[in-house]
């Protein structure tokens, strides 16, 4: 699921608790959605978030008010290559399951309840050749899935998926049980070395899109509340910024617009695990940067470069700076999810990875 759509289920359950949770549990061949994808449906029948662009919701809402009805869980295949899916010929090419829930089970809505938070969860739901739940959150496992074996299996299947960057959920297919495995990671870290005007935009959209946002400014006039709303200010000159700001999981971009300050800020940033550096402003700029490192003795390896993005963001055209904010998430979120961000008429074979 993405940020905003956790926004979204969460506060329609907030609205009104019930209904059924359909979740996209495997996907073969090209799809719309990926695995992990949920949508709710509410007993009227109306959905709230999507499983795909808009073919497959009408008929899982009216299956989901079946089990609405039964109070027994569902699983429900759709071939999209074929051209029988409610007459539309969709010949997309690919096979989902979804499977639906009401939401009744304690586990299930304490995993949903975990997806506020800034922890690691899992829930491992059986599909078939067991029964129960598990449940990883707050350091800890809750329930129990039958056969004990299958439990076991489960849980260091989990515990591997769970050490992952960026995992993902994954349906796992054991020799005698198939189960969803469905991960949530604690949000990346969007850090901004800089509280000029454009960094507000790209401030407020990356946390739009489920980033926790740190602004950083030596200037006690550029970060406030009133700017950067939801986000955390830090004010501090470079010389002085705390240890373990940035983190593996910090994507930083360098907007100070200020040479020293961002020469300095560049060299705090290297030495950290952040796995994403941006530095705004053209080629001719960044390489003034990098002499003056390199004459101080910082060596630019290959894998510091990798590290290092100059020109920031993606090519657009970006003008004035919510576009250029635009450029730069995106090129963030590719480079995240591991994409290289280019046209995806460019991309040979599927468009998703795994």
């Amino acid at each position: 699921m993405t940020a905003i759509e956790r926004q979204e289920l969460l506060g329609a359950l907030r609205e009104s608790p019930g209904g059924v949770l359909a979740t996209v549990v495997w996907v073969r061949g090209s799809a719309y959605r990926r695995e992990g994808a949920k949508m709710l449906v509410r007993p009227d029948a109306t959905t709230v978030c999507s499983l795909s662009g808009g073919c497959l919701e009408p008929d899982v809402a009216q299956r989901a008010l079946e089990v609405m009805r039964t109070g027994r869980p569902l699983r429900v295949a759709y071939d999209l290559e074929e051209d029988a899916v409610w007459g539309l010929g969709l010949g997309c090419g690919g096979s989902v399951e979804v499977y639906l829930e009401p939401l009744a089970d304690p586990l299930l809505l304490a995993f949903l309840e975990s997806l506020e938070g800034d922890g690691p969860s899992l829930l491992a739901t059986p599909l078939s050749g067991g029964e129960g739940r598990l449940l990883f959150r707050e350091g800890r496992w809750q329930g129990k899935i039958r056969p004990q074996a299958l439990e076991a299996r489960v849980r260091a299947e989990a515990e591997r998926l769970l050490l992952q960057a960026h995992p993902r959920a994954k349906r796992l297919d054991l020799e005698e049980a198939q189960v969803f495995l469905d991960p949530h990671a604690p949000p990346l870290e969007l850090v901004l070395f800089g509280g000029g005007h454009d960094a507000i935009p790209l401030a407020a959209l990356g946390r739009r899109y489920g980033f926790k946002v740190t602004v950083v400014d030596p200037r006690a006039a550029y970060v406030h509340e009133g700017s950067f709303p939801g986000c955390r200010l830090v004010l501090a000159h470079p010389e002085g910024l705390p240890e373990g700001l940035l983190t593996e999981r910090s994507y930083a971009v360098i907007m100070n617009h200020h040479l020293e300050r961002d020469r300095k800020t560049l060299a705090y940033a290297l030495r950290s695990a952040a796995p994403y550096v941006g530095v705004l402003g053209p080629r001719d700029r960044f390489h003034k940067l990098r002499d003056a490192l390199e004459a101080e003795g910082f060596p630019f390896t290959p894998e510091v470069l990798q590290r290092i993005h100059n020109p920031v963001g993606l090519d657009i055209g970006a003008e004035g700076p919510e576009e250029i904010a635009l450029s730069v998430l995106a090129e963030i979120l590719a480079a995240s999810r591991g994409y290289g961000g280019g046209p995806l008429r460019e991309r040979p074979g599927k468009i998703h990875k795994g």
